[in-house]
């Protein structure tokens, strides 16, 4: 069994293609002897290779900038560094790693109408295009603020999703997250390890992600792709995911396999997936094509694979409008994912709007932006150092460890699982009857408040 790639090079052709990645490989060679960097490939899929020595320098890196930040990421080529780097503000996004997590939600329709579908293919369509759905978003190149151990997103008013999410752990980073709707519930243990390969970065998903169909009780599980984020440091910034998207119905055994083409020469295939729904036992009963940057379609087909004589390809998801030149080319969803317009009344001071490095970034303000991440590193080492000497160990407030052990293709994972807390405090906060005493803009962010800490 396997998703349909694209056919193999073979001949006269493939001699031609080996050819110009002979002549692409001593191009780059050269252009990185110039700028004085051997053995960092540049890229630009939408470039050609006259433009090679000007893409590299391309970026957002000043000269003096790019030639420090070498010298100071140089020495961990080869290592995962994930938490163990401190990197300049200048390449962050005004977001956290909780709230990307709640990007997911943007097509949460899709689930929606996977619980309300009653054929159980057409339910793999419905949740794999969700699934697809938030590449868009994740191409962004600036990267989200790493979460402080205990820091908090909560989103409501979108979709009728209520969605939590808590940073776990700190070394290695990992964070945990549930919403529901009448529909759904969606579970997440989170966590990334990288490879530093110079001017890219390997990033292979290693967390679980698990949806809950509430109709029948259908789980299904998603193994995504890993990711390539290509030119950190020289050249136009760009992020691939080649590999396969594998989603599972861990009731029925049915599953879905697709597979993203690997940007090649000039862009070529870039942003393609292409794959199939199989039966439990492994027959292809629908296949689904489309770009991930774009819209994914699906059509009936037969034991071959083939479109079935009388069917036609029908979109099942397509991207919404996004805003023009934004300057962290967000979406919409993403703005209303900073926006106090979709958090709770009553918001926890450890939620990531709060962050003052984040707001400061948002605003435009570099210089206070990086003071202030500062400012709460060295508080997270403090707090860190005061539980050490008290005996005292971190517990996540709405989240339990299991013993449950879960094997990724990347490593083994701990699993987080929802304690069903916040669900009781939104409630208790509801009937108190005081829920709009103050502005969530007023309060500071605070994610040690809560003495999250034992024994």
């Amino acid at each position: 069994m396997g998703s349909p790639k694209k056919n193999q090079n073979k001949g006269f052709f493939a001699s031609m293609t080996s050819g110009l990645s002979m002549f692409g490989n001593a191009l780059h060679r050269s252009v990185n002897g110039m700028i004085g960097y051997e053995g960092l490939e540049v890229i630009n899929p939408e470039g050609g290779k006259e433009d090679a020595e000007e893409e590299a320098q391309r970026g957002r890196w000043k000269q003096e900038e790019r030639d420090s930040y070498w010298r100071m990421m140089q020495k961990y080529i080869g290592a995962d560094v994930t938490s163990m780097v401190t990197l300049p503000v200048l390449i962050f996004e005004p977001m956290t790693m909780l709230q990307k997590m709640a990007e997911l939600m943007e097509y949460s329709h899709l689930l929606d109408k996977a619980d309300e579908c009653e054929d159980p293919y057409m339910r793999l369509v419905y949740a794999t295009s969700w699934a697809i759905s938030v590449y868009y978003a994740y191409q962004r190149t600036w990267k989200p603020f790493n979460p402080i151990l205990g820091e908090t997103y909560e989103m409501v008013n979108h979709g009728g999703v209520t969605f939590i999410s808590e940073q776990v752990s700190h070394h290695p980073p990992m964070g945990a997250g549930h919403a529901e709707n009448e529909h759904f519930i969606y579970d997440i243990t989170s966590k990334l390890k990288t490879k530093f390969l110079g001017n890219s970065l390997d990033v292979y998903p290693v967390g679980r992600t698990r949806v809950t169909l509430k109709r029948d009780g259908v789980v299904l599980d998603l193994v995504p792709p890993p990711t390539k984020v290509n030119n950190l440091i020289f050249g136009r910034t760009w992020v691939d995911s080649p590999g396969e998207m594998i989603m599972t119905n861990m009731t029925t055994g049915d599953k879905a396999v697709l597979y993203f083409q690997p940007c090649g020469w000039f862009g070529a295939g870039r942003y393609e997936v292409d794959g199939y729904v199989y039966n439990a036992d492994e027959e292809p009963k629908i296949l689904m094509t489309g770009k991930w940057n774009e819209s994914m379609s699906y059509q009936q087909c037969d034991m071959e694979g083939e479109p079935l004589p009388g069917t036609e390809l029908k979109e099942v998801w397509r991207v919404a409008p996004v805003p023009e030149n934004d300057k962290f080319q967000y979406t919409h969803f993403a703005h209303k994912i900073n926006s106090f317009d979709t958090a709770p009344k009553k918001l926890l001071a450890s939620d990531s709007r709060l962050r003052p490095d984040r707001a400061a970034l948002e605003m435009g303000d570099i210089s206070k932006a990086g003071a202030e991440k500062s400012s709460l590193e060295e508080r997270q080492r403090a707090e860190k150092r005061n539980r050490e000497a008290n005996g005292h160990q971190f517990t996540p407030r709405w989240f339990d460890l299991t013993d449950e052990i879960n094997p990724t293709p990347w490593g083994d994972l701990e699993i987080y699982s929802y304690n069903g807390k916040y669900t009781e405090h939104r409630a208790t906060v509801e009937a108190s009857g005081s829920i709009d005493a103050d502005d969530p803009r007023s309060v500071e962010f605070n994610p040690w408040q809560y003495g999250n800490s034992s024994e």
